[in-house]
């Protein structure tokens, strides 16, 4: 087996935010330097760069510590080049994330800043958390694909929005306003599609959606509490259901989709939670899902949780606002 090297491998995605994340890169290349942190670093290219670079990185030069300069986006390629490898356990692996990118989903449940000095300090601090990964199974022109993510997955309307969205920023639009006004957009020419829904392997839903997400954290969609009640270390996923719902309606209760009480204000909500869930399209294959700002072809879906799969940095003591019971959440120190 190759020799563990003790540096932390920087990867940055120098198109995270439009271009932001380039642009402050030596900023924050300075400020790791300044802090002592032994590190080397990379920038992507091209789409899943990021998952050859860290799959290799763990195989062939024994990283086993990495910190991801970017978005959800960027986090999710980093944790897929961790779990593609079959080399070390995965929970030997250390991950700490600086968010530059849109949406910045995952960060929120752990109240981690968006300052690039106060994120490094908490990565020098080196406080890490058992963080569970889910594992998605879904199907490319009838052969199976398997994807895993940090945060969290979407389908029906959320998986549009995300479609759209990654258009604009291709186009160098971005931003919370913008991102709503994609919303806007995306519900006025959405048509609900029926599914099927099997939690834990009981059928638990049958009928029309217009949103379905999956989570181990709360947020999603740019800071939308889809999944309020989430914890990231109970080994269960989150699930929340959104039917039909008029273009008014929904703008009526913004508020309420960014503070997770739509959960209980609308009718049209149902929540569930479990391990394994397993979503059908009526008709078969005519929904696609995203995860953490990607896209990916299509139904059916299949979700299983792995718990406690990988340790990430997060703040000595994480926020927790909601869900007002008690929290699980478990540090350990950095070994």
């Amino acid at each position: 087996m190759t020799e563990t090297n003790p540096k932390w491998l920087v990867v940055v995605n120098p198109k995270a935010s439009v271009g932001k994340s380039e642009r402050d890169w030596p900023i924050i290349k300075q400020i790791l330097i300044d802090e002592g942190i032994e590190f080397d670093d990379v920038l992507t290219e091209y789409p899943r760069h990021a998952i050859e670079i860290v799959r290799n990185a763990i195989v062939e030069k024994g990283y086993r510590k990495f910190i991801s300069v970017g978005g959800d986006g960027t986090n999710n390629e980093v944790i897929n080049g961790i779990f593609m490898q079959d080399v070390v356990p995965t929970t030997d692996i250390t991950m700490a994330a600086l968010p530059i990118g849109t949406g910045n989903d995952w960060r929120r449940t752990f109240d981690i800043p968006l300052e690039y000095d106060e994120v490094i300090k908490i990565i020098k601090a080196g406080h890490t958390f058992s963080h569970d990964i889910g594992k998605l199974t879904y199907y490319n022109d009838g052969d199976p694909k398997i994807r895993y993510f940090l945060n969290a997955a979407g389908t029906g309307l959320d998986e549009m929005v995300c479609n759209t969205t990654n258009l604009m920023k291709q186009q160098g639009k971005g931003g919370t306003i913008r991102y709503l006004m994609s919303v806007v957009k995306c519900l006025l020419k959405y048509k609900v599609t029926h599914v099927q829904i099997e939690v834990d392997g009981q059928q638990v839903f049958d009928d029309s959606i217009l949103s379905l997400s999956v989570g181990n954290c709360r947020f999603n969609g740019g800071g939308m509490m889809m999944m309020p009640n989430a914890i990231p270390d109970d080994g269960q996923f989150d699930i929340t259901v959104i039917r039909k719902v008029s273009i008014f309606k929904f703008a009526a209760n913004v508020k309420n989709i960014y503070d997770g009480t739509f959960i209980h204000k609308l009718k049209e909500v149902q929540t569930f939670r479990g391990k394994k869930i397993r979503i059908v399209s009526i008709p078969p294959h005519s929904l696609k899902v995203e995860t953490e700002g990607e896209t990916l072809n299509n139904s059916p879906f299949d979700f299983e949780i792995l718990p406690k799969a990988v340790n990430m940095v997060i703040p000595k003591e994480p926020a927790q606002k909601k869900p007002k019971k008690k929290s699980r959440f478990k540090k350990k120190a950095k070994k």
